[in-house]
């Protein structure tokens, strides 16, 4: 490794899109006015890259997985273990951990998965259904809120299972589903029990939830109440190896959510919270670059992600997407304005496509743009879908992205003699 080199890997969530007729049949990206994004493709080298395999779509805990060089295929366990390590639980071998969400519903139909993505007093919610469902049928169940409407559950007893079907249906105006057993389950007692633990506690969160102050203060404001908790992402306990033990780099994690925050836990990254970073549509974007600029003087490597970009697609917000979008461009000027690019590279990307027209993510490959040191700049103006598509990287996975990059800043050990 070159003395002083640096490493980034920089990500705005979900921010490949498809063309929109609202945008003359340009995407959200290359809609929005990005100075920052089209210096760093002008002068650098870009491509197009699948984060996991071309047409797959990718939740963000696989694509960090894959982003990061490891292959989901072989680790992953399920989103429930990332959300709880991401707030603090120490998943243990025997538990199984879940991914939730504080929902809205009338009766069993999901109105709003995310409770109108409630901001503030989940952590009250959080307390009261810890304090009603905090043991169900000899097992403790632990659950601590996360961002906005996420939060995490982890089931802890002998004789549990994750092979169980969702409760969370994915959609709204649906009803929500009764946890089963699925049918190959390796112990359908063990699942039956598990599926039975989670259907109950679903039932006294409804029933905890339904009526309290922080619900009734929401209705009187004319706000989503969060009646009720989701579970989905059933997953147990993983071994990774740290990531500085596979390549060598001193490595920080600077991002938004607990999901991908558990993933770098699980690999030994110093995880670091900034103050401002929201999550939400109203983010600071400068205080993360600012972060990614500090946790560089002491780190070789910094992951980083920006999430707004991610929302406005699930909402189907174009417009709210090509905001986030400026915030990602700030962002990256910032790195630009205040960084040593001859002893640095950074890949700008995204973890998948979230596009507006799907309102979830899809499996279209996202742009990546390297600049920086080591490259061969090629002749890409603009930073886009089908811009970066011309460049001199090709069509790249997602898995070789730290190899690529360890290249450039000459991290890489030589493969044989």
């Amino acid at each position: 490794m070159t003395p002083g080199s640096k490493g980034i890997i920089f990500i705005g969530d979900g921010m490949g899109g498809r063309p929109l007729p609202e945008l003359s049949g340009k995407t959200t990206l290359e809609a929005q006015d990005t100075p920052s994004l089209d210096l760093a493709a002008r002068e650098g080298e870009c491509g197009l890259m699948d984060p996991i395999a071309p047409g797959r779509p990718a939740g963000s805990d696989t694509a960090h997985m894959a982003l990061l060089g490891y292959d989901p295929l072989e680790y992953y366990r399920g989103r429930g273990p990332f959300e709880a390590r991401g707030v603090g639980i120490a998943v243990q071998p025997g538990d199984v951990a879940f991914r939730c969400n504080f929902a809205t519903v009338e009766g069993r139909k999901v109105v709003d998965r995310r409770a109108g993505r409630i901001k503030a007093g989940t952590d009250e919610l959080a307390a009261a259904v810890s304090q009603g469902a905090g043991e169900i049928g000899g097992v403790q169940c632990i659950f601590e809120p996360s961002v906005e409407h996420r939060a995490a559950l982890v089931l802890r007893a002998e004789g549990l299972s994750h092979q169980i079907t969702e409760v969370d249906p994915h959609e709204a105006g649906v009803d929500y589903w009764d946890a089963k057993p699925e049918q190959d389950a390796e112990d359908p007692d063990a699942a039956q029990r598990t599926a039975a633990i989670i259907n109950e506690f679903v039932r006294r969160t409804r029933e905890i939830l339904d009526k309290h102050p922080v619900n009734q203060a929401r209705r009187e404001r004319g706000e989503l109440p969060a009646n009720i908790v989701l579970p989905r992402g059933a997953g147990t306990a993983m071994h990774l190896q740290p990531l500085e033990e596979r390549y060598g780099l001193r490595s920080a994690m600077i991002v938004e959510v607990d999901l991908v925050r558990g993933l770098g836990e699980y690999l030994k990254m110093d995880v670091v919270r900034v103050p401002g970073a929201t999550g939400g549509q109203d983010t600071d974007e400068i205080a993360i670059a600012k972060a990614v600029v500090a946790a560089l003087g002491d780190h070789d490597f910094v992951l980083a992600n920006i999430k707004a970009p991610d929302l406005g697609g699930h909402d189907g917000d174009y417009q709210a997407k090509m905001e986030a979008i400026a915030k990602v461009d700030r962002a990256v000027g910032y790195l630009l304005d205040n960084m040593d690019f001859s002893a640095a590279t950074v890949a700008i990307t995204a973890d998948h496509s979230t596009p507006v027209s799907v309102g979830d993510h899809s499996g279209d490959p996202v742009p990546i743009a390297f600049y920086g040191m080591g490259l061969r700049p090629d002749d890409v103006q603009t930073y886009g879908e089908r811009p970066c598509a011309k460049g001199g990287i090709g069509r790249m996975r997602g898995m070789d992205l730290m190899n690529v990059l360890s290249n450039y800043i000459a991290a890489s050990e030589k493969f044989g003699a």
